[in-house]
């Protein structure tokens, strides 16, 4: 199993890969850091919230940013901007 810093790392390189106003499933996280990734989702949904707490991360659903502690069923994490707020 990955730890916290290793999730950690593989999201921000991810969404910063994709870039700004763009978004990545969390599940490509999962997938990266493990072939059996299924388990690893709700880790890699833990860590997206930290780093969101932190402003470090979006989380987003149909477009809007989210609590992804709130937050039932598919999200997308991203690059932080200006104009997102929670």
């Amino acid at each position: 199993m990955a730890d916290d810093a290793r999730i950690r790392a593989a999201i921000l390189e991810a969404v910063h890969a994709r870039g700004a106003g763009k978004t990545i499933c969390p599940s490509e996280v999962a997938r990266a850091l493990a072939d059996d990734w299924r388990p690893l989702m709700g880790e890699v949904r833990r860590v997206a919230e930290c780093l969101a707490a932190e402003g470090a991360l979006v989380v987003m659903q149909k477009g809007r940013v989210v609590d992804v502690a709130q937050a039932r069923g598919p999200v997308r994490l991203g690059v932080p901007r200006a104009t997102d707020r929670p």
